[in-house]
């Protein structure tokens, strides 16, 4: 049996499906899978909730399934979060050094967690809250690009960051949901920046990387660059979008056109020309057979339509040349075979699929892209966790609640 107090879980409420992941602590800090449960969602519409007790009862199933797996029962997780409510903004903030106003003084860890609540302060919409703010780099009187600026002299500090920003009605409504199915919420994470933990490398983040997470209700993304995020953003189109127009356009129910749009996938990977497969129809209306291009003419254009999209917001996030090495695609929409070459060709640049190879014992599937956030959450978990373990409570824990927002840094 599990240690309960060694586990770390992850959840991934989504619109298409909920997922849970148990790890356990392996050798030299690395995780291991114990327990993975997956439940159909309901309850859920463009990536937000709209019936509470539907989307719970989804949650209850899939930790239903991790705890049979993992042996230990689920008390508490890091939980992602996406959708079009989720917003990106870069902002600044400055502090001036020693006890002298315009003399020099050194930048100790208080002055950096100082700086960072002061680039907190930025004026939000109603109904938005910080969800999480990534330090970008530092300036120093006039020297500019700094990483770390602990122990440099000078006598004004500033700091660039970027804060992602969120619906707090939207974020209150996931925590309830996983209040009500028994499990405390240890943190909700930016579900591209949990996916980027469990697939990017270092050299990706240096030298600019777009990871792009298509969802069910949204495709949501994260821009790195020297380093650290320099852009967030939120496009209101997913793979529930593409089910649709399936349903649409052949008049069949909406589990039937989800299962049609997953066997065209399937075929497009095989690149198998030609075949037919059968369509049931709505109501009374007899089962037909289609043609899988028949099928193409109508995944295509929203193909086309989303990656123009992802192409325009990655314009709006600065010169495309920052993104030296490409595109990560990552989540459940990233399973239609001809998305990869048709991003390529329109976006100019490499692209590829996310995969992670974070945990200990993950089988083929969870290491694919559809399951990238989901363990990131757990990388992510397992990252707190090391610093709890290790006890860095004092400077580093004032840090960490700067930048995470958690109550003072006193």
């Amino acid at each position: 049996m599990a240690r309960k107090d060694q586990t770390i879980v992850g959840l991934d409420l989504g619109s298409s499906k909920t997922c849970v992941l148990v790890c356990l602590p392996g050798e030299e800090g690395k995780l291991e899978v114990a327990g993975f449960g997956v439940a159909d969602s309901k309850g859920w519409r463009k990536s937000v909730i709209v019936n509470l007790d539907q989307a719970v009862l989804a949650l209850k199933k899939a930790v239903e399934a991790a705890e049979t797996a993992a042996g230990v029962s689920i008390t508490s997780a890091y939980v992602g979060v996406a959708g079009t409510h989720i917003k990106g903004v870069n902002s600044r903030g400055a502090v001036a050094l020693g006890k002298t106003p315009g003399r020099p003084g050194t930048v100790t860890q208080d002055e950096i967690v100082k700086v960072l609540q002061a680039a907190r302060g930025v004026t939000l919409p109603p109904d938005c809250e910080i969800v999480y703010l990534e330090p970008q780099d530092y300036v120093l009187d006039s020297q500019t690009g700094i990483r770390n600026p602990v122990g440099m002299s000078g006598a004004r500090l500033e700091a660039n960051v970027h804060l992602i920003t969120g619906s707090t009605t939207a974020l209150r409504n996931v925590v309830t949901a996983a209040n009500l199915a028994g499990i405390k919420v240890l943190d909700t994470v930016y579900e591209p920046f949990a996916a980027a933990a469990a697939c990017l490398t270092a050299d990706e983040r240096e030298l600019g990387v777009a990871l792009v997470d298509i969802g069910g209700g949204s495709t949501d993304m994260i821009v790195y660059a020297q380093g650290s995020v320099r852009h967030t953003a939120s496009i209101p189109v997913g793979g529930d979008h593409f089910t649709n127009d399936i349903a649409v356009g052949l008049r069949t129910s909406i589990p039937d056109a989800e299962r049609v749009k997953r066997a065209w996938a399937v075929n497009e990977l095989e690149k198998t020309p030609g075949g037919v497969l059968e369509v049931p129809g709505v109501g009374e209306r007899p089962a037909r057979m289609v043609s899988f291009d028949v099928l193409d003419d109508i995944i295509q254009p929203r193909t086309l339509d989303l990656v123009e999209l992802i192409h325009a917001e990655l314009e709006r996030s600065g010169p495309l040349r920052q993104i030296g090495t490409g595109l990560i695609l990552v989540g459940g929409g990233t399973m239609r075979g001809s998305f990869v070459p048709l991003a390529e060709h329109t976006l100019g640049l490499p692209v590829r699929l996310g995969r992670s190879q974070a945990l200990e014992n993950m089988d083929e599937n969870l290491a694919g892209p559809e399951y990238a956030a989901l363990v990131g959450l757990a990388v992510y978990g397992n990252r707190r966790r090391l610093l709890h373990d290790a006890k860095e409570i004092g400077l580093m824990a004032k840090l960490w609640r700067a930048v995470r927002g958690k109550g003072s840094a006193a």
